[in-house]
């Protein structure tokens, strides 16, 4: 593997967790919004795991913009110029989000308020994040003396930016509500894991549908990807048994009468988002962004690249005990999860 392949790798590996986690984090705040006053302990499960969850969250926001900006440095100066209005404006809702997180929790007051900003915030921040794919498929983007720029009213204008953005709300309402209804068991909460089970099952086939239309939506001003994504079909393939296999786990009568085993719902759903992102990063290679910006030409030397990689290497043996250890403090302790 050389310096490039390993780089991006690393780089699609924090994109990916962190879409999994901020998945699961944005939608547990829309959750306890929604269910605040319906369903006030289906909210409480939500925010209970919203409590530790989004400090974790941002570390992998961290890692993700420091590897592409330390390994792509160029990538990251030309898509800090493109994207610069959603970025910023998705900084200036985490800002938002967070600040007011902390507020109220310190003061134990407000709590109506920060479950309307988290679930505000957890609609937005997916959907602004989402919408950065179609801005990199290269037909919104035109070159005028040597410099790229976006045209945004041919990107407003265009299906795909919207259904774009309804993926990342459906797949975010789906994972979240697929983990709440596993964590909700895990804290002893029958009644809400069920109310979670619900709506997983509803918003698992919107999310797969979503997808689907995004592929169909890409044409035309992105042709280029979807000729390249269907020499990906196998993973598609094992990506869709994947998502059955998940599904179906919702369905499982157990031993003990329960109905539905979201454990494995989640492990199946995880292994499809990772086969599915896979298989789109293989089609959009080489380009970061098509066709002006290659991995290659966006790519650190050799010897920044090393010691980078040290760095990465020694940061994630000291952070990996942190995780373990909110892992089973936060979402295995049951001293915790069943906190009143």
């Amino acid at each position: 593997m050389n310096d490039v392949t390993l780089a991006i790798t690393i780089l699609w590996v924090f994109l990916f967790i962190y879409s999994i986690a901020g998945s699961i984090d944005f939608g547990a705040g829309f959750w306890s919004l929604y269910y605040s006053r319906k369903n006030p302990r289906a909210a409480d499960i939500a925010n209970r795991f919203l409590s530790p969850s989004w400090e974790v969250t941002n570390v992998f926001l961290v890692l993700l913009v420091v590897a592409l900006v330390v390994f792509f440095p160029r990538a990251a100066n030309v898509l800090g110029t493109l994207l610069l209005l959603p970025v910023s404006l998705v900084l200036i809702l985490l800002l938002f989000r967070s600040a007011f997180i902390v507020y109220a929790y310190s003061v134990q007051q407000h709590v109506q308020a920060l479950r309307f900003v988290s679930g505000a915030t957890g609609l937005l921040i997916p959907g602004l994040l989402v919408s950065i794919l179609p801005m990199t498929l290269g037909g919104f983007i035109h070159t005028k003396q040597g410099y790229p720029q976006l045209e945004f009213g041919d990107l407003l204008r265009s299906p795909t930016l919207y259904v774009h953005v309804g993926f990342g709300i459906m797949t975010e309402l789906f994972l979240s509500a697929l983990f709440l209804c596993d964590y909700g068991r895990e804290a002893g909460d029958e009644v809400s894991s069920l109310r979670y089970r619900s709506l997983a099952i509803i918003f698992g086939p919107l999310a797969l549908m979503m997808a689907v239309l995004v592929i169909v939506t890409m044409e035309p001003e992105a042709s280029w990807i979807v000729v390249r994504m269907s020499g990906q079909q196998i993973w598609f393939l094992l990506s869709l048994v994947a998502f059955l296999a998940g599904y179906g786990a919702l369905w499982i009568r157990r031993r003990d009468g329960r109905t539905g085993w979201p454990r494995l719902a989640v492990a199946a759903v995880v292994v499809q988002f990772a086969l599915a992102s896979f298989a789109y990063g293989r089609a959009h290679l080489p380009y970061i962004i098509y066709p002006d910006l290659t991995v290659e030409a966006g790519f650190t030397n050799h010897t920044m690249f090393v010691s980078l990689l040290w760095g990465y290497g020694i940061g994630t043996a000291i952070l990996f005990p942190a995780f373990v250890l909110f892992w089973r403090l936060f979402l295995k302790d049951k001293r915790y999860l069943r906190t009143e």
